[in-house]
C-alpha cells in the first residue's frame, strides 16, 4: 500500500479534498467534527429550524417545502424526518440521473409510498448525459458532472416554478470537507454551486464544450438570482440544524421505510448503506483511487473512527485489504460512454493528485460482480456508439 501521508486522528490522507494537517498531524476535517461534538448548542438549532418550518407552515401553500430526492440514505432519512418529524408538507423532487439500481427503485417506491408524498421525478436527455460525462471525465476526471449539475439545480428550478420557499437538503458541507465550518449556517446557494457541485464548468461552458445550445442543458442551470428572490426561496441543510449520525439515520429508515442495504463493488464485508442507489459508485471508487490514491472505504472508515466505532488500526487495515479494487462494472460503464479501457486509463491519468503516485492499472485486481449488474440495461445502440474523438 502506497504510503500517503495521513490524519493521526482519523486515516484521511494528504490528497484527501479541502484538508490539511496541524502540528499534531491532525486534519482540519477532524478538528472540525470536535467543533460538532462540543461547542454547538444543537438545542437552540432545532429551534431555530423549527421557527423556520413553523413560518412557511403559516402561508397557506400547496408545498411547504422542497426535498430533493435520490433514495439513498441521506435523503431518505430527511424526508422522513421533514414528515414525520417535522410535520410539513414537502414536494419530492428527484433527478434521474440514469443508473438507479433495481434495489434502490424499490427502496423509493417503499417510502413514497409509506410516507404518503407527492412526488416529481425528472428524466434528463440520455444522448446528453452521456456526452456530458465523457467530457466532464476528460476535462475533470470526474464523470458526474450532469448528475451533481442536475441533482442540485433542477429543484431549485421547481421550487422557483411551484413558488415553494424551502429547500431541504441533507447533512451538511462540514460532514465530510472543509468548505464550511458546523460553526457557519451554511445555505446551498449559487457560490456553493459553482465551486463545488460543477467543478468550474458552468452550463455555457459545457453546451459549448459539447456542441449543444445552452437551453438543451436547462435542467442543469441554476436559477438566477432574480427568481430565486421573487420567490424568496431559501435552500438549508438538514445537518446543519441536527446533529448527523449516518448510522443511527439508516436504523430508522430501515425501521420505518422497509428501506434496504445493498452489495457495494469495493468488497468491504456483507450489505452495506453508502452509495448503493448509483450502478457506478464502483467506477467512480475507482477513478478516485487511481487518482488520489484512495477510494471510499477510507472515508467509510473514517466515519467510524469518528463515532468512535473503529479504532485508527482497523481501519488501516480495512483499507490495505479492501481499497485496490477494480470493479466489474467499469465494461458496463465504458460501453455506455463509448471508450476502451485503455483510452478510460489515459484519461485518468492525466488527473493524477501528487503526491499519490501513478497506479498500473493491469495490476490491480478485479472485483467480484454486484449481483444486479446481469439486470442493468444494455442497448446495442451503446455499443456502437463512439463518443467525442480526444
Amino acid at each position: 500500500m502506497e504510503e500517503l501521508q495521513r490524519c493521526s486522528r482519523c486515516v484521511l490522507p494528504i490528497t484527501w479534498e479541502t484538508v490539511y494537517f496541524d502540528e499534531e498531524g491532525v486534519c482540519n476535517i477532524c478538528r472540525n467534527w470536535d467543533v460538532k461534538q462540543k461547542e454547538i448548542d444543537w438545542k437552540a438549532r432545532d429551534r431555530e429550524l423549527r421557527e423556520i418550518f413553523n413560518e412557511v407552515k403559516g402561508r397557506d401553500l400547496p408545498y411547504d417545502c422542497i426535498v430533493p430526492f435520490s433514495g439513498g440514505k441521506d435523503s431518505t432519512f430527511t424526508l422522513w424526518a421533514i414528515v414525520r418529524e417535522y410535520g410539513l408538507k414537502p414536494l419530492v423532487v428527484s433527478f434521474d440521473h440514469w443508473f438507479y439500481r433495481p434495489n434502490m427503485l424499490e427502496n423509493r417506491k417503499r417510502t413514497f409510498r409509506r410516507l404518503g408524498v407527492d412526488v416529481m421525478t425528472f428524466t434528463p436527455n440520455w444522448k446528453i448525459v452521456r456526452r456530458l460525462m465523457l467530457e466532464s471525465l476528460i476535462r475533470k476526471g470526474d464523470f458526474c458532472w450532469h448528475c451533481h449539475a442536475g441533482v442540485f439545480a433542477f429543484p431549485m428550478h421547481m421550487a422557483v416554478k411551484f413558488k415553494v420557499p424551502l429547500v431541504i437538503w441533507g447533512e451538511g458541507g462540514g460532514e465530510y470537507e472543509a468548505y464550511f465550518r458546523f460553526a457557519d449556517l451554511e445555505e446551498t446557494d449559487e457560490w456553493k454551486f459553482n465551486r463545488r457541485i460543477v467543478l468550474g464548468m458552468r452550463v455555457e461552458d459545457m453546451a459549448g464544450f459539447i456542441g449543444v445550445e445552452a437551453r438543451d442543458l436547462m435542467p442543469y442551470a441554476y436559477p438566477s438570482r432574480k427568481e430565486l428572490d421573487e420567490v424568496g426561496v431559501k435552500s438549508l441543510p438538514l445537518g446543519k440544524y441536527r446533529p448527523w449520525d449516518v448510522k443511527k439515520h439508516v436504523e430508522i429508515i430501515k425501521r420505518e421505510l422497509g428501506w434496504q442495504e445493498d452489495e457495494i463493488e469495493s468488497g468491504f464485508p456483507g450489505p452495506t448503506y453508502e452509495k448503493i442507489e448509483c450502478m457506478f459508485t464502483g467506477v467512480r471508487d475507482y477513478i478516485k483511487y487511481l487518482k488520489r490514491g484512495f477510494s471510499r472505504i477510507t472515508h467509510l472508515t473514517t466515519l467510524d473512527i469518528r463515532h468512535g466505532r473503529m479504532s485508527r488500526e482497523e481501519a488501516l487495515g480495512h483499507i490495505k485489504r479492501y481499497e485496490e479494487r477494480k470493479p466489474k462494472s467499469l465494461e458496463v460503464f465504458l460501453e455506455y460512454i463509448g471508450i476502451t479501457e485503455e483510452e478510460f486509463n489515459e484519461i485518468v491519468a492525466r488527473h493524477l493528485i501528487s503526491p499519490a503516485l501513478p497506479k498500473d492499472p493491469s495490476s490491480i485486481p478485479e472485483g467480484d460482480k454486484l449481483r444486479d449488474q446481469e439486470s442493468w440495461f444494455r442497448d446495442s445502440d451503446d455499443l456502437n456508439y463512439r463518443g467525442k474523438v480526444w
